[in-house]
This record gives C-alpha cells, structure tokens and sequence, in this order.
C-alpha cells in the first residue's frame, strides 16, 4: 500500500514526483531497498522567489524487510541542506504480541542553522506542512489498503528462504478489515482515552486471539505464566492504555506488580498507579541520564556492581559493614542518598533487561551480596537507620519483585538488633529471599559456591576475582553539612527541580490557581494525574485579581500550610465576579487528564480542583449506586494530586516549536486542538 504512492500520488497534492536514484535487493530477496529523489511544492512563493528556489527536493530512502516483516523510511532534504537539516524516520512493524497489530513510529527533527534572515518563517513554514502531512497520512494509508482489497489482494504471502520457497506459504494478517486495524501514521496523538505511546489499536477493536499472549514470547522474556496469570497481565495492560496518557511499562514491568500483589488485579493496578505517578512527578524515567554521583559518594559508598550469580541475575556488592552511614547522611543528606538507591535499582533493570538478551532467557531481577563485616552500634545511629527506612519504602513501593535474592555475609552479633528494626517494614515476599551467614558459614557447600561462581566471589570473601567496590572510611566531619543549611529532613523530595506541583484537595476546600493572561487568545495547557480521591476540575474567569489564602488543617496530619490553596472569595458571586469557562469535568483516581483552552479575554483565569460528592437528590429520587459507592471508597478527608501548567501565545503556539515541545513533554492534545479551532474565538480541550 505505501509503495503505490509512487512515483506521484494524487492524494498528496504537495508530492509532485518522484525518480529512483537506486535500488538494490539481498541475495536471498528478503531486503528490498529504494532510495529516490522527491519533488515537493511549498507553500512560500515569496520566501522561495526570494531565494530563487521553484520547489524542495527530499531524498527518502525505503526499507523493507520482508524477513523481519520490517518497513522503514528515512528521509532528509536536499534542498538548502547547508542552510537547514531536516531528518525524519518512519517505521511500520508488526507487533511482537500480537501478529493482526501493525505498530507504526514517527519522528521529525528541524534544524535551522541559517536561512537569509527568515528562519522564525521558515520554522513555521515546516511545522506547518509536516503537521498537514501527517493529517493526510492515514488517510492515504487507508485509501490505498482499500484500493488493494477493491482489486482482490487481501493478504502478502510470507516470506520463506530461496532454498525452502516449494514448501507451503504462511499467510500474512489480511489487511482492511476496518479503520482499527490500519497504522496510524501520525506524529499526533489522539484526542480519545488511549495508548498514545503505540500506535496499536485499543482492546476493543482486537480479535478474540488478542486476549492470548504469544507462547514463544512468554518463554523468552516473561518467564511461566499459568492461564490466569496471562489474562491478568493482558487486562491490566489494556486498562492501562485505556485510561493513562504517555508511554505503557513494559510487560515486564506491569508483571512486578501482579507478582507483588498475588495477581490480584486491583491491588496491583493501585500499586501500579501509585508508582507511575511518582515517576512522572520526580523525573526518575530520566535518572541514569541526569544523576551524577558526588565526589563523596563515589568514595565512600561502599556498593557496585559486580559480574553476576549462577543463574544470570546481576550481581550488586555491598559492603554495609565498612560504609559511614552517619558521615554520609550528615554530609549529603537524605536525598542524595535516595537518589542514587534510586539510580542503582534503574541500573538494576537495565542489566536485568541487558542478560535477557544475552542469556536468551527472562532474567527480571538481580541478587544483591551484602557484607557486615565492621557492622557495630555506629550504624545504628537513628537518623541513619530513619533514612535507610524511608528508603526501604521506597524501593518497595515501586521496584517490587526485582530483589531475586539477598545474601547477607559475616553477619556481627548487632545484626538482630539491626533486623529487627527494618524487618517489619520489608515485604514477606522479600524477606523470603534472604540468607543470611554469621561468621565464615558462608564458606563451603551451602554458602556461596551455591550461588554465586567460584570465579566471580570477591577477594575479601576469601575469593580469587579482583572487586572494585570501594573500602569506605570515616567521612571527614569537615564534609558534613552546618546547621545553617540543613536538608528538608521531614521530607524527600527526591527532585527539587521537578515541574509538577503537588496538592491536597480538602473537603469544602478546593485547589485553585490563578493565571494572568495579559493578551487574548493565549493558550493555558494543563496537566495532572489523580493520585488519591475522586476531584472535579473547572475552570473560570475573572476581571478581578483574586486574593491568595490557605486553608489550614483542621485534623492533624491532613494537610500542611500552604499545600491548599484558595482563591475564589466566598462572597463572589458566580456570573457577576466571575464566570465559568470550562464545563465541570469529574476526573476518577488513578486518571491522567491533559487539556487546553484558548482564551477569548485578557484577565484572572482560575484553575480549580475540588472534592467530588453525589450529586443532592431530589425527594422523590434515590441516589445512584454509583455515587454511593463511589463516596465510600473515596477519603472522607483529602484528595491528592499533582500538576503542571504552561500557557502560551497563540501566536507561537499554533505550528510553532514550542507546541512540538509541549507534545513531548506530556500535551499531545494540543497542536491539532488549536489547530482544529482556528477558526473559533475560543476553544478548549480535554483528554484523559
């Protein structure tokens, strides 16, 4: 069907021709590669005249792969490559789950180095054409897979090798069978509740063979799955693309949770949620990129990696024993030490997803060796033992299930005093994983010849492998922090430089927040995930300057000063001080929602989350079973959330860079909301 498009194609009107430059095809007939020079009309007359250029030429280069079932197309232009580089990818596969799913990515990158002094121009001369040939896509996808199907050709016959090409052909998924089935080739997203990081269709739009995973996959990267066990994974899945924005885990990944809950779907998909969200809100996706040890820790944290155990688990050292727990907490604080727990448990995954691929089998955690030796009452000191307990919480609420095994080594007589400590707050599955040695029982059959190579086990175990964990030692106290500036020690913050904002949402109290707009036709994106209670988003408009007060807490522990804010004075009067410019929306726990609204008037514009209740009934209505269970199951006290807001000129924001910037950043919404209400004064948009 993409091959049709050649060499011109009526559907793109921009697209005047095309040539082939080259093409070559693999001895065996499974890569077929075409490198052609295209032709496009730009709509800039004058920018072009000015500098006597009639049209763009673009070189595309196709590959397909008939073998891996594999179509990939990269393109760059030809045309002022000096002045600007314009590079884009496309890829069509077919899904490894499921075989009648096509996957499609895309992505653009513009580079302007220098363009006679028109380089805003010609910024929005791209965006523009690239957004409108995005629209036209999948509509020429379709339109060709139907012309296909109209001349009998539903399916391709398999590729198979020269040498075996006389035996039987597999058959291919037929394509067309409807518009749920067909690659979306959009760098857009949708504006429904769905998946937005695959281009596969929803759930509900797949065949009965969909609700079963492929055997072969399951061996090689999920490990033994009963019946039920795959169903829970595959329905936790789809709820997931149905309901949250951005990029779905990895199977992996949502099966650490199931594990960590028995499979029980709710409590899993709660936990799950949980985790998300504090993702998204401290950036840890970005960790491995972004985090840099301190010179301090690269010293004395006495922790690294080290080969791995007999059954292929990464193999994590840690000499506990001879760490400063206190000098390190005094001189970097809770949050440094987090950070990089943090980073090691990312690392974790990473070498866990690394040996999948080596060993060809699923290795989904890793086993973590830890020497006492040195251990005495000094680490027992307790504001260390507080910060190895809040991390302890930390790392279990959202890395379940990739400790595989926990070997404690030469374990002192403090120890007890140490586990009973930290004992009730680690997990029962994980407490099931540790072995613990005191003395030199670690040495011979039962020790760590059981698993862990001989080769590999540490010399200061008494092995022959060379460790390059460091020894520790005291930290210096003139490294420790002065009292003048002391760390937020009642709360990790994990990331202070996090753009989300967190709030409480108090019954009879909402969140509000107020943005001045200035000039109209501005554009207010927003964007939040519900981490506990059900809330009501609006928003409103105002003339006036609203005042800033907050609500103090009327039960202890509620909420602290400042995490409630109020704007909406009660003596407003809704429609004289102010208006409603958004329609309620109810936003359910667990629920990511993005949006947009263009503005129509300068002036005060509220942002505002309050609590959710049943609506009042009349006398002669009985409330809904809905709303009645829904007010059980939410918090009678508080509703948690966290967000973030950015508002932008229309002007910049229709076709512009910073609206491409926005996409990635979280409002894939917005480019083709604004876009669609060019025409209207105002508009708004919304999207779970």
């Amino acid at each position: 069907a993409y091959e049709k498009r050649f060499p011109t194609c009526p559907e793109i009107p921009v697209f005047l021709g095309s040539e082939i430059l080259h093409e070559s095809r693999s001895d065996d007939g499974a890569i077929h590669i075409i490198e052609r020079s295209c032709k496009l009309n730009v709509d800039a007359p004058r920018l072009l005249k000015k500098a006597r250029v009639e049209y763009v030429f673009f070189i595309q280069k196709n590959t397909v792969n008939w073998k891996e079932r594999t179509l990939r197309i990269e393109a760059h232009n030809e045309t002022f490559a000096n002045r600007v580089v314009v590079l884009e990818t496309c890829s069509y596969s077919v899904h490894p789950e499921n075989e009648d799913w096509t996957c499609f990515e895309q992505s653009a990158s513009l580079d302007i180095k220098s363009f006679f002094g028109f380089e805003s121009t010609v910024e929005k001369i791209a965006m523009k054409q690239y957004t409108s040939n995005i629209k036209r896509g999948k509509e020429v996808i379709e339109h060709y897979l139907k012309e296909l199907i109209s001349q009998g050709i539903t399916f391709i016959p398999r590729w198979t090798p020269p040498a075996v090409s006389g035996q039987k052909d597999e058959r291919a998924p037929a394509v067309g069978h409807d518009a749920a089935d067909v690659p979306l080739e959009s760098g857009a997203r949708r504006t429904t509740k769905e998946q937005t990081g695959s281009s596969c269709p929803p759930a509900e739009a797949v065949s009965p063979d969909a609700d079963k995973l492929d055997a072969d996959y399951i061996e090689r990267y999920l490990g033994q799955l009963t019946p039920m066990q795959e169903s829970c994974l595959i329905r936790l899945r789809q709820w997931l693309q149905e309901t949250h924005k951005g990029k779905i885990p990895k199977d992996e990944h949502i099966l650490r949770f199931l594990r960590a809950r028995d499979f029980n779907i709710d409590k899993a998909r709660e936990m799950l949620c949980q985790s998300l969200s504090w993702r998204k809100q401290y950036q840890v996706d970005y960790i491995l990129q972004s985090w840099r040890p301190p010179a301090l820790l690269d010293e004395y944290y006495t922790g690294g990696w080290h080969y791995q155990d007999k059954d292929g688990r990464p193999l994590y050292i840690l000499r506990l024993g001879q760490m400063d727990t206190k000098g390190l907490v005094k001189a970097l604080g809770e949050e440094s030490l987090l950070r990089h727990v943090l980073s090691i448990n990312e690392e974790g995954q990473k070498r866990c997803e690394e040996n999948t691929n080596i060993f060809g089998r699923p290795i989904t955690s890793w086993t973590c060796l830890v020497d006492l030796e040195g251990l005495n009452m000094r680490h027992l000191w307790r504001p260390g033992v507080k910060a190895l307990l809040r991390i302890i919480e930390v790392v279990e609420d959202n890395y379940p299930e990739t400790l595989g095994r926990l070997l404690i080594v030469r374990a002192p007589r403090v120890f007890p005093v140490l586990w009973t400590l930290v004992s009730p707050f680690i997990n029962e599955n994980t407490r099931q994983k540790f072995l613990i040695y005191s003395g030199n029982n670690y040495q011979g059959p039962g020790g760590l010849v059981d698993y862990v190579d001989k080769d590999v086990i540490p010399d200061f175990l008494g092995g022959e492998c060379m460790c390059t964990v460091p020894e520790g030692g005291l930290v210096p106290k003139s490294l420790y922090q002065t009292d003048e500036e002391p760390e937020n020690s009642d709360h990790i913050r994990l990331w202070t430089e996090t753009i989300y904002h967190s709030a409480s949402v108090l019954k009879g109290a909402p969140h509000e927040i107020v943005v001045e707009i200035l000039e109209g036709e501005s554009v207010i994106t927003w964007d939040f995930d519900i981490l506990k209670g059900d809330v009501v988003f609006s928003l409103f408009h105002s003339k006036r300057a609203p005042e800033t007060s907050h609500k103090e807490p009327t039960l202890p522990g509620t909420s602290a000063p400042g995490d409630n804010v109020q704007l909406i004075d009660k003596t407003w009067v809704l429609g004289v001080d102010y208006s409603r410019v958004e329609s309620p929306l109810v936003c359910r726990e667990g629920e990511s929602i993005q949006g947009s609204h263009v503005t129509r008037w300068p002036g005060f514009y509220i942002l505002q989350w309050k609590m959710h209740g049943p609506l009042p009934c009349s006398g002669t209505s009985l409330p809904r079973v809905d709303d009645v269970l829904a007010s059980l199951q939410v918090s009678s006290h508080k509703c948690k959330l966290i967000y973030y807001y950015e508002v932008l000129a229309s002007k910049d924001f229709r076709g512009s860079m910073s609206s491409l910037e926005s996409c990635n950043s979280g409002f894939s919404q917005l480019s083709g909301a604004t876009t669609s209400s060019s025409q209207s004064q105002s508009s708004s948009h919304l999207s779970r």
